[in-house]
């Protein structure tokens, strides 16, 4: 083994790093068996988290977004309505189907806050519609909330009804209104008999259970319904349902997606919803051609009541006048004149229906009941436009008020742009009305003048035309309304909705999204492997113990002579009583090196003294001083063991001999030295046991006695072996320095700490010591680790224990006893 001198700055520079990745690396593979332990329980965790979940399903459907023009709209169509593009329809739709009204009718309309329930192997599962009944509810009166209400057959017609309450209320939901209200339950277990199809009524259960088809149930099967808050149900629909363009190619088509346990209830919800949103959106369409048929309906009846009244008029005038016919030229002219009153009448419709549309907007806040122009025979377009673009966005205000708070800047953005199309529209109307006027006016100076003509005529027939021409006027008008209203009913049944299906949801199998098995055990393996890995590096980072030469030699620069390693044996004399073990051969190998060390000092032939300590208690100090003065002795040198250790003496025992008598009572001059020499059964040795405990032991060694000791037994001996105090703790030690000529400083791996190197390293840098070496004790061989023999053995009770003195070596705690195991491994 070669020894290198290193200077005090490469110390420093090598001391200075912090971390070492090869003895973390080597660390962990030393505690492979509990990393693959960690691994092999997240994995099982992992299985286990899989065979409890539920599974969870996403489905699909497509809708398209059309402006979809009712196929009776022709040009010679004398009712029309303009719908306009699809444009803004898109984001309309999307916020529609996302909105709560919209959630509401859907969960309204399949009931979903109510579930069928089974129990399954880890928990109730849902089976919707695989319950071989359904209950049909009476939405006028409460259900409990969030309760178990379990149904057990007993035949094929009786089943029971049980359940379970911990107190005598509960809270229910009416659901016709969504009113949650208390309602008494009876406390404890409920049990009572029902026949299928006759109703329940329970304070907290209204309802009628029925088969869905005939068939036989075995008795004792159980099920379980439970009724949920209606509004918990659709926010949570409401959230989940996700609407985005199913492509950018497609803008005009929309894909709905749902997830969840039960695809069947994902199927109904996803084609209920476009079901829904359909109907609605024609209603909306409806509503414009609804509210002309109203305004069609009561112009009607006024001119039915006038064709009546007229017609009543003519035959009563032909009973008292006996008038029948008038010349040809009088009816031609009376003829003419009925053109022009007819086309009075219709201005004068116009005229008014322009009254009741000013009167309408300067009066109504919701513009959504405004009948169509053209159903009085108002073609001007800039009319119709204002009337379709006010009609549209006081619907889409109207539909904005179920998703947006009152103050939202959307509303106030609709009103400014009704505000400013209805005021376009009132200056039309004063336009039109003015040339209206314009025109009435040169009927009625047409009139006039026919008028004039027929005066010639006698009184009665100047009536008979005049009844007459009333007459046919009011069978016209009466006849264009009819014309009109049947166009606008044909309009209306003819109207299909801009929302049209094109793929509706389905289960064709598929559709699993979750859980993901493979990811589960994935991230079970990173867990696994990852925190004990983590683990041990935290440990790796607070562990201040040397566990390695390696770490040794990058801690100091002091040499190591010897490895020792553990050899479990009944007492310290392993050398003499095992001589041909592989600790032997480790004590002699120290034993050359000690010679190299010594025969490089100044030749004398005095004899060498060897000083050895340690750090602390435990670390084989005493093991190592008695085994290095036997290794000696059996060589034919003349060596003395000094128990220096006045603090807690050991080593008499290992000699069977008894520490009554020792250097203290030489110290204090009680015995002479030849009294304190104990002569051993080892040929060549010579032991002085410490004595009793002395209340000074440091002043002791530090007196004259002492060093005058050391000269008389340089003399007499050719090896003196000093068993010295542990370092770290006392003194003591640093007073025998000078007489030592080598030291040995114990490291026992896995137990010394790196501080007390560096408590070391300071003392031999200072010079308070000099000659000193490092034996490691504990070593074990590790591959591509520490250099040394790497014999792979060990002694065990040999070191000793300095129990309340210095340090006790057996961990009492469990955090100590675990820690200890952990380092075994």
């Amino acid at each position: 083994m070669a020894y290198t001198e290193f200077d005090d700055q490469d110390f420093q520079d090598r001391g200075g790093i912090t971390f070492d990745f090869k003895g973390f690396l080597l660390k962990l593979l030393n505690l492979w068996k509990w990393v693959l332990l960690c691994v092999g329980v997240a994995l099982i965790v992992a299985y286990f988290i899989n065979v409890r979940k539920q599974n969870v399903y996403r489905l699909s459907s497509l809708i398209s977004v059309e402006n979809e023009q009712n196929p009776f709209f022709t040009a010679n169509t004398s009712i029309s309505f303009n719908w306009g593009g699809v444009s803004g329809k898109m984001g309309k739709t999307i916020t529609t189907l996302q909105t709560r009204s919209h959630n509401e009718r859907v969960v309204d309309s399949l009931e979903y806050y109510m579930t069928y329930l089974v129990e399954g192997e880890y928990r109730k599962e849902d089976i919707y519609k695989n319950a071989p009944f359904v209950v049909k509810l009476n939405h006028d009166k409460p259900q409990v909330l969030n309760r178990h209400l379990g149904i057990r057959f007993l035949d094929s017609n009786t089943f029971e009804l049980f359940a379970e309450f911990p107190s005598s209320s509960a809270t229910a939901q009416i659901y016709s209104t969504k009113e949650k209200l208390s309602v008494s339950t009876p406390q404890g277990a409920f049990n009572q008999k029902y026949n299928l199809g006759a109703p329940i009524a329970l304070p907290f259960f209204n309802a009628t259970l029925q088969l869905r088809t005939p068939r036989d149930i075995k008795p004792g099967t159980v099920f379980y319904i439970q009724f949920l808050n209606f509004d918990s149900v659709v926010n949570r629909y409401k959230n989940r349902v996700k609407v985005a363009p199913f492509s950018k190619n497609s803008s005009s088509v929309l894909q709905l997606s749902l997830s969840g346990t039960n695809k069947a209830k994902i199927v109904d919800y996803l084609n209920a919803t476009s079901d829904i949103l359909s109907r609605a959106e024609l209603e909306r369409k409806n509503l414009y051609a609804s509210n002309t048929i109203k305004f069609i309906d009561s112009s009607l009846a006024i001119e039915s009541a006038r064709l009546k009244d007229v017609n009543d008029e003519m035959n009563n005038f032909r009973k008292q006048s006996k008038v029948f016919n008038i010349s040809e030229e009088m009816t031609e002219t009376s003829a003419k004149l009925k053109t022009y009153e007819q086309q009075k009448d219709e201005e004068y419709n116009k005229l008014h229906y322009l009254d009741a549309l000013e009167d309408y907007l300067n009066t109504k806040t919701n513009y959504t009941n405004i009948a169509a122009p053209s159903s009085v025979g108002i073609n001007e377009g800039n009319i119709q436009s204002s009337v379709t673009k006010i009609t549209q966005l006081a619907i889409e205000r109207q539909n904005l008020e179920y998703t947006t708070k009152p103050d939202s800047p959307l509303f106030k953005d609709l009103d400014r742009r009704i505000d400013s199309e209805k005021n376009v529209l009132l200056e039309t109307i004063n336009a039109t009305r003015k040339t209206l006027n314009v025109y009435l006016n040169s009927i009625n100076r047409n009139i006039a003048q026919l008028e004039s003509q027929l005066s010639e005529l006698p009184e009665n027939e100047q009536k008979f035309l005049k009844i007459q021409r009333k007459l046919s006027i009011s069978q016209e008008a009466y006849n264009v309304y009819m014309n009109k209203r049947s166009e606008a009913a044909i309009v209306k049944a003819a109207n299909v909705s801009d929302i049209v299906t094109i793929d509706e949801a389905k289960d064709i199998g598929g559709g699993l999204i979750g859980p993901n098995k493979s990811l589960n055990y994935m991230m079970a393996l990173m867990i696994g492997f990852l925190t004990p890995l983590l683990l041990i590096f935290i440990i790796y980072l607070l562990d201040n113990t040397i566990h390695g030469s390696d770490e040794v030699e990058r801690l100091s620069s002091i040499p190591i002579i010897g490895l020792l390693g553990k050899y479990r044996y009944h007492n310290n004399l392993v050398v003499y009583e095992k001589p041909k073990s592989a600790v032997s051969e480790s004590f002699r190998a120290i034993r050359s090196s000690l010679q190299f060390i010594l025969n490089k000092q100044a030749n004398t032939n005095r004899g060498r003294t060897i000083m050895i300590t340690s750090s602390v208690s435990g670390e084989g100090k005493t093991f190592c001083s008695i085994n290095i003065a036997t290794v000696y002795a059996l060589s034919g040198k003349k060596t003395i063991l000094l128990g220096l250790d006045l603090r807690k003496p050991k080593i008499f025992d290992d000699f069977n001999l008894t520490n009554d008598r020792g250097i203290v009572n030489y110290f204090i001059g009680d015995n002479t030295f030849d009294e304190v020499i104990n002569h051993t059964h080892i040929d060549n040795l010579d032991v002085v046991t410490s004595g009793p405990i002395p209340p000074n032991p440091s002043e002791l060694l530090m007196s004259d006695r002492m060093s005058q000791l050391i000269t008389e037994l340089r003399d007499t001996y050719d090896m003196i072996i000093l068993d010295t105090p542990p370092l770290g703790l006392v003194t003591d030690a640093l007073e025998l320095v000078k007489y030592a000529d080598t030291s040995i400083f114990m490291v026992r791996l896995d137990y010394t700490k790196k501080g007390m190197l560096q408590l070391i390293n300071a003392k031999h840098r200072a010079g308070e010591i000099k000659n000193i070496n490092f034996v490691l004790n504990f070593y074990k061989h590790k591959t591509n680790n520490n250099y040394g023999y790497g014999y792979g053995y060990g002694y065990g009770y040999g070191y000793g224990v300095y129990g309340n003195a210095y340090h006790t070596d057996k961990p009492k705690t469990l955090l100590q006893k675990t820690k200890a195991f952990l380092k075994r491994l």
